[in-house]
């Protein structure tokens, strides 16, 4: 089913209640407390879409599993986030491996192991001993 079929709100009241095997008025209550927003025509009757039925599917399950209203809010808004969050964290993955598709495509080695230096390049490095901070030995040359 495309997207737009999904949101298309088609069912009346009666209808969409009968879908979802609730009274109409446990609609209207599930509107009155922000659960459901239903479209609505020009002259104001409710119009329900098959997204507003997974919905209340939803409400259902997490009303059968001991929730009341306000919990099954709660819930609601904590799933719409954890959706927005794990769309912006597959973009940033997106964008991650795009910018490592770029390196490795300019020639560096990302991930990939340190390369070895050649000796002309090599440098040696000291450490400072535990007496004044004047005093320093070299550390063993690497290479």
């Amino acid at each position: 089913m495309t997207d737009d079929r999904f949101h298309r709100a088609v069912y009346v009241i009666s209808v969409a209640a009968e879908l979802a095997g609730v009274h109409p008025q446990t609609l209207r209550i599930y509107e009155r407390r922000g659960l459901l927003a239903p479209a609505r025509t020009a002259g104001g009757s409710r119009r329900y879409s098959d997204a507003d039925l997974a919905l209340l599917e939803r409400i259902a399950e997490l009303t059968d599993e001991g929730l009341n209203l306000a919990g099954v809010q709660r819930v609601l808004e904590l799933e719409r986030t954890v959706e927005q969050l794990q769309a912006q964290l597959d973009d940033a993955r997106r964008a991650h491996q795009r910018y490592m598709d770029d390196l490795t495509a300019r020639g560096f080695n990302p991930g990939g192991r340190v390369p070895a230096v050649p000796a002309s390049r090599a440098v040696t490095l000291y450490r400072a001993t535990r007496g004044p901070a004047s005093v320093i030995e070299p550390v063993a040359r690497s290479g």
